[in-house]
C-alpha cells in the first residue's frame, strides 16, 4: 500500500479531522482515508447533469411540465397568492 505524507497542515484542520473521526468512531487516519476515498470515487467517470438525473428519478411521477430556462434572470420573489 501506499503512503502519503501531508505538510504544513493548519492545526484547525487536523483538529477537525480528530474530531470527525471521533464521531465516526475511528481513527484519524481511517477518517482520512475514507475522506480521500469518497473524494476521488466518481473521478473519471461520466458526470450525468444534476437536472438529467432529477429528471430521471422523479420520471415516474407524471411530472412532465418543463419549466423555462432561468440563468441570467434577474432574481425575483415567490408568487405565493396565486
Amino acid at each position: 500500500m501506499a503512503q502519503l505524507l501531508v505538510r504544513h497542515l493548519d492545526d484547525d484542520v487536523k483538529a477537525k479531522l480528530q474530531h470527525r473521526a471521533r464521531r465516526h468512531g475511528r481513527s484519524t487516519e481511517e477518517e482520512i482515508r475514507e475522506i480521500l476515498r469518497n473524494a476521488v470515487r466518481n473521478e473519471g467517470g461520466a458526470q450525468v447533469p444534476l437536472g438529467s438525473r432529477l429528471a430521471a428519478r422523479f420520471a415516474g411521477l407524471g411530472l412532465t411540465q418543463d419549466f423555462p430556462e432561468l440563468r441570467g434572470q434577474e432574481a425575483r420573489p415567490a408568487d405565493l397568492e396565486s
